[in-house]
């Protein structure tokens, strides 16, 4: 099968101020796609559209409103009448001791990372269904197949994430919707910086930290060939597979060196 082309592809983007998903926007502009981006951040997302007059045009807004999530695919009907890629990106995250949390954090992150592109991609699937090999691409995390400590939120709402992603790409089959689950490890963004509570006071961020770049260029990469999932780097796919070959000895890894 021919590789997926970015030339004119038809793309809602969220998260798309910073991080990976201004990597993904900033990659896809410039092979020729046209995007509709979201985010919280109004200026990123402004100075983005500058770069890529035609090509990108900035909605901002929170995702978790389900007023915005309409607004977004009312705008991609008006523009296009059809979606060929949904990425959805933005994601937040929380560090600390499960127990000691209040169960708003649970929630909040659950929102942004789960029910939000869960119900975008509900609410997209007519727009797919008109799209050129439409496909939705879920930013999720090496940790939505190997959960760690002090993280346990965030591991969770990926967790789900994947099982949706699973659940969505054999139900939506038979409409010619794919579904690919990007899965990277750490990465150099402002994700720890953006976090919405951390109580830990630990330093999250080592030295291999992956570029957001590689990660773009990895997922679009997976989109266009039609893999189902993409492992970014080499250390996230050795855990994960420790974890399902010899799962008593990573319980033991991630308890002793988070």
């Amino acid at each position: 099968m021919p590789l997926r082309p970015i030339t004119d592809c038809r793309i809602l983007l969220t998260g798309a101020s910073s991080g990976i998903g201004a990597a993904l926007a900033e990659e896809l502009a410039a092979g020729g796609g046209d995007l509709i981006v979201t985010a919280r951040r109004h200026e990123p997302l402004e100075r983005l559209a500058a770069r890529h007059p035609g090509r990108v045009e900035a909605i901002p807004g929170d995702v978790t409103d389900p007023a915005h999530r309409a607004a977004l695919l009312e705008a991609a009907g008006r523009r296009w009448g059809a979606l060929d890629l949904l990425v959805n990106n933005a994601g937040i995250g929380a560090m600390g001791a499960f127990v000691d949390a209040d169960p708003s954090r649970l929630r909040k992150v659950f929102e942004t990372n789960f029910f939000a592109p869960a119900e975008l991609a509900r609410g997209a699937f007519p727009l797919l269904s008109a799209g050129r090999r439409p496909a939705v691409m879920n930013v999720s995390s090496v940790l939505a197949h190997r959960a760690v400590p002090w993280k346990s939120e965030y591991c969770a709402s990926k967790f789900a994430l994947h099982g949706l992603s699973d659940a969505l790409r054999a139900e939506w089959k038979r409409s010619g919707i794919d579904v690919v689950l990007v899965s990277p490890s750490t990465t150099d963004s402002e994700f720890f910086d953006a976090a919405i509570e951390d109580t830990m006071g630990r330093r999250w961020k080592g030295r291999r930290a992956m570029p957001t770049t590689r990660v773009a260029r990895e997922s679009i990469r997976a989109w266009q060939r039609g893999r189902h999932e993409a492992f970014v780097s080499r250390s996230g796919r050795l855990l994960v597979w420790l974890d399902r070959l010899w799962p008593s000895l990573a319980d033991r890894m991630v308890a002793r060196y988070g």
